[in-house]
């Protein structure tokens, strides 16, 4: 159990598990904590009012009501894969520390923009190569297996192997699965729907994208949710421009969720990227009031996550792996971005 005075205050991201966050707000005011519980309920300041009540280690327990779909389970994960020494390796590999989002953020001179290009191009090169292993029969680790080999076989590290402890090199977020979720032994099986979360480090830089996938036959239920999860992305990149409000993103990304009634995530959020890999701003895929504004140059991940039912997140006890509390669908899609004059340039597409 992690008492209040061993806690900092956090924010969760996309891939942070339990890193830490800095914030203004006293610890006091940050969380409520009664001795004995296991949840641990934040207190934010108004920008980051939805953020609440997050449910540390707890498991799901059945199957899914209404559903013939039965509800994951952890299984069995592998050894640790090896990068050559001849990578470079980000600065918080040598350490199990999570390094949380740096403050302030990551704007860019002629020379970085065409590092962020090489690198968000790779990582969407690796993406669509993870998309053509993806049927049923495949165990997520092995998934993990040929993306880990794709990335050092292209000069480039792995960005979650290692970050904050985390095991692997790509995250792979099976049907309830909201976000960080460990490759392991778990076969796809037909009708699942999988979110593949890469990011590389090269010649220094980030690049970082998500798909959600179609395993087999999908139904509909879950082929419309995907559907509207890339569609919030893709409206919310088209908002985005030099000067134009960060809360706009919430904004448009939650108005057309809400037209079909999928729920949005708050508790994770998009961030700044670039040479390290998680900074400033903190990007938000719900109706908010966080100030901030898009600047020239700059790059950061727009990230949503949707669900069919609950939106509130349950933590398995590795401390990663994140599923909705009432086991129905999620669906996750994510874009690196540079602002430019002109709008905004997916970095992370082929």
């Amino acid at each position: 159990m992690v008492g209040a005075s061993s806690l900092q205050p956090r924010l969760l991201s996309s891939l942070l598990g339990d890193c830490l966050v800095q914030s203004k707000q006293p610890l006091s005011k940050l969380f409520h904590y009664n001795p004995g519980s296991k949840n641990v309920s934040m207190q934010l300041t108004r920008g980051l009012s939805g953020l609440t009540d997050f449910l540390f280690n707890r498991r799901n327990l059945d199957e899914v009501p209404n559903s013939t779909r039965k509800r994951l389970r952890p299984g069995k994960i592998s050894p640790r894969r090896l990068v050559p020494d001849h990578i470079p390796k980000p600065p918080y590999v040598k350490s199990r520390k999570p390094p949380g989002i740096a403050s302030g953020p990551e704007v860019h001179d002629e020379k970085g923009i065409e590092c962020m290009r090489a690198s968000g191009r790779l990582a969407a090169q690796v993406l669509e190569y993870a998309a053509t292993l993806v049927k049923p029969g495949i165990k997520t680790d092995e998934i993990d297996e040929a993306v880990h080999q794709f990335i050092i076989d292209n000069g480039a590290y792995p960005s979650p192997l290692g970050y904050g402890g985390f095991p692997k090199s790509v995250c792979t977020s099976v049907n309830e699965c909201i976000c960080h979720g460990i490759p392991d032994s778990r076969a796809l099986e037909d009708g699942d729907i999988i979110n593949i979360d890469v990011t590389v480090y090269l010649n220094g830089y980030h690049g970082d994208t998500s798909a959600t996938f179609f395993c087999g036959e999908v139904d509909d239920e879950a082929r419309k949710l995907v559907e509207v999860t890339k569609e919030c992305l893709d409206k919310a990149i088209s908002i985005c421009a030099p000067g134009m409000e960060l809360k706009k993103i919430g904004q448009t990304i939650h108005d057309h969720a809400d037209k079909f009634r999928y729920g949005v995530v708050e508790q994770f959020v998009g961030h700044g990227i670039g040479r390290v890999f998680h900074a400033d701003p903190v990007i938000l895929h719900y109706r908010n009031n966080y100030d901030g504004r898009m600047m020239l140059n700059q790059t950061f991940t727009i990230e949503p996550m949707l669900t069919i039912g609950s939106i509130n997140p349950v933590m398995w006890n590795d401390n990663w792996t994140v599923v909705t509390e009432d086991g129905s669908l999620s669906a996750q899609f994510e874009h690196t971005i540079l602002i430019t004059e002109d709008g905004a340039e997916i970095l992370t597409q082929c």
